[in-house]
């Protein structure tokens, strides 16, 4: 794999988000204003969401007294592979970034999860964080294979004036640099107890909140699989490919003002993922 694939996985400024996205009202990016939303169709759009609501609490609810369920004891389907564990999914912390995972399947797509958080944040954008990124979620090997190459292709000029940054990776003033992986959900494709293969299907939001932005937040679907080791008691990358999608249909919903982005993503701490 490139370089310049570590770069679509981080934040994924080279794909494309297809959604439909209204842009706000006075646009903090120029041009003219937007029309005012419908309030008829708002309506209709939050009776719909208080309607499915009410279903899911009922069907929900519907299991307790169920006696084909599995809470009723009955040969009821089995818990979905899609449900969360309930389990720790780190033991601790390295340069911020959960580490001691499980030796498990569980624990493997839970590295993978998280790992895919560290590789798409700003943070890689910064030689310090990116040395730090780096020595934490890939094996040791592989870890001192790429790191030239990564920060080659990171502090790369024509790359950095690209996607708007300055020379060293920092936002231009009045500007505030967003890049952050949000995780749906993972899937384990292979599994040993030496390696594993793991599907993590995310959003993420890549751009420049502010006035002058000529690269707005923008948000786009990708689905990455890691190859993972289990090595000094932990899982560790040594590679990851990554593909567009599944990309959902976008809502008609209007987007918010820089302002507003900057602080929901400065105020909007992140998670911890487990399996």
């Amino acid at each position: 794999m490139s370089p310049g694939d570590e770069h679509e996985a981080s934040g994924g400024y080279g794909g494309t988000g297809h959604t439909r996205t209204r842009l706000p009202d006075g646009e903090p990016y120029g041009g003219t204003p937007r029309r005012p939303r419908n309030s008829s169709r708002s309506l209709i759009t939050v009776v719909g969401v208080v309607v499915l609501l009410i279903a899911a609490i009922a069907f929900a609810n519907r299991g307790d007294d169920d006696p084909t369920s599995p809470n009723g004891g009955a040969s009821g389907p089995t818990t979905s592979s899609t449900a969360a564990s309930g389990e720790r999914p780190a033991e601790t912390k390295s340069a911020g970034i959960p580490t001691g995972f499980a030796h498990d399947q569980k624990g493997a797509e839970s590295a993978a999860a998280n790992y895919s958080i560290a590789l798409g944040s700003a943070e890689m954008f910064s030689k310090a964080g990116r040395q730090q990124i780096v020595g934490t979620v890939y094996a040791p090997d592989v870890a001192a294979a790429r790191q030239a190459d990564l920060d080659s292709a990171y502090s790369s000029e024509d790359f950095l004036t690209n996607i708007g940054l300055q020379k060293d990776g920092t936002a231009p003033k009045g500007q505030s640099f967003i890049s952050r992986v949000i995780p749906v959900g993972t899937k384990a494709t292979a599994f040993s107890a030496d390696d594993a293969t793991v599907e993590v299907w995310y959003t993420s939001l890549f751009g420049l909140s502010g006035e002058r932005s000529t690269n707005p937040v923008s948000e786009s679907w990708y689905t990455t699989t890691y190859q993972l080791t289990w090595i000094a008691n932990d899982w560790k990358v040594t590679d990851f490919q990554q593909k567009d999608g599944p990309v959902p249909v976008g809502r008609d919903q209007q987007a918010s003002t820089a302002d507003d982005m900057t602080k929901a993503v400065e105020e909007y701490g992140g998670f911890t993922y487990a399996r």
